[in-house]
């Protein structure tokens, strides 16, 4: 995994004074942002890179709010 992406996610996770769905938050826009830098001519290998990104999010999340992360998860697996 990308040392960035998980630096972000610990930071975000260990912030004390951050509600859950502030973290949440957080989470999602850096998940939003990676996909909107995805163009047209975007690779298969970028495109499945992010994907995997993605999981690790969802996963980060699910560790604050158990069901909506998994949630995110089963619905990425559709």
């Amino acid at each position: 995994m990308n040392t960035e992406l998980e630096d972000f996610i610990d930071r975000v996770l260990s912030y004390k004074t951050w509600t859950d769905k502030r973290k949440i938050d957080a989470l999602l826009e850096y998940d939003c942002s990676m996909y909107t830098n995805l163009g047209s001519e975007s690779t298969k290998t970028e495109r499945e890179n992010t994907k995997k990104k993605s999981r690790h999010i969802y996963r980060a999340i699910s560790k604050i709010n158990y069901k909506e992360g998994k949630e995110y998860l089963w619905h990425m697996d559709k």
